[in-house]
């Protein structure tokens, strides 16, 4: 029997193990059982804890729900760094690797707020043609690859079907991008709609689309932070950073990251 705890971030949720001690071992079929909604546990992805072996306090493994690793999830990340408190004990401060470098976390109760790697590969103005239609996007590395589109009203987009259309344009090969739309609702203030590759539809949030969506918003509409961004799941998550004309230092996101359930199920 495998025991899991059961996450949420902003409406993006999550299975948590404990492997410390090294024993897990997960094929990617097993993921995805996981995270499937009528068979499994039902998530977005799975988030392991493990030892690290840089230094840092753990190491953040992230799972998509396809089964595939990815290399970063921000509302995940808020989420495993609540799980590591409670499960190797509390501790205001943790650091933990990725594949997307060192990642930060300070907690306030159920409020976690991530230093994020470096974002890297800013790219604005693309003409990109997907769906049938002609899009003028962004496109930033926040830890994961993504495509901005800035639209005006997003409840009207069909981010299923444009989103998909981005998410596997040639112009992103061969990684691919998470498609995000996003709509201006203030001077410091956008909305968003995330499509996930790996998830392959929409979320009710993206911790990573959130950062990359209001670094592509300070950058076009020249603001600085922070940000409030309003995922599709209801909640307002804050990102604040540094910054020197087109480059982006020192970038954290804020948000909540809640416990569920504890379970145990067999795989």
């Amino acid at each position: 029997m495998l025991r899991f705890t059961k996450m949420n971030a902003a409406g993006n949720d999550f299975v948590l193990l404990d492997n410390r001690a090294g024993e897990l071992a997960l094929s990617r079929a097993q993921i995805a059982r996981l995270c499937d909604r009528h068979r499994g546990v039902g998530a977005d992805g799975v988030l392991i804890l493990e030892p690290a072996d840089n230094g840092a306090d753990f190491r953040m493994r992230y799972y998509n729900a396809d089964g595939g690793e990815a290399e970063m999830c921000g509302n995940g990340a808020r989420c495993f760094a609540r799980f590591a408190d409670r499960t190797a004990g509390p501790r205001q401060k943790i650091t933990f690797e990725t594949p997307a470098g060192l990642i930060g976390a300070e907690l306030r109760g159920d409020l976690v707020t991530l230093q994020m790697s470096q974002p890297n590969d800013l790219r604005l103005g693309l003409e990109v043609s997907a769906g049938g239609k002609n899009f003028r996007a962004h496109y930033i590395d926040s830890g994961v690859p993504h495509v901005i589109v800035p639209v005006a009203r997003i409840d009207e987009v069909d981010v299923r079907s444009l989103g998909a259309a981005l998410r596997h344009h040639a112009m992103f090969a061969p990684r691919g991008a998470n498609a995000n739309f996003i709509e201006q609702r203030g001077q410091r203030t956008i909305a968003i709609r995330t499509y996930e590759r790996g998830v392959e539809n929409e979320t009710l949030a993206c911790g990573t689309g959130v950062v990359a969506s209001a670094i592509i918003f300070a950058a076009t509409e020249n603001v600085s932070g922070p940000i409030d961004v309003l995922v599709r799941g209801g909640e307002t998550l804050r990102v604040d950073f540094a910054r020197d004309g087109d480059q982006f230092s020192n970038v954290t996101l804020t948000g909540p990251a809640d416990f569920v359930f504890d379970g145990e199920i067999e795989i």
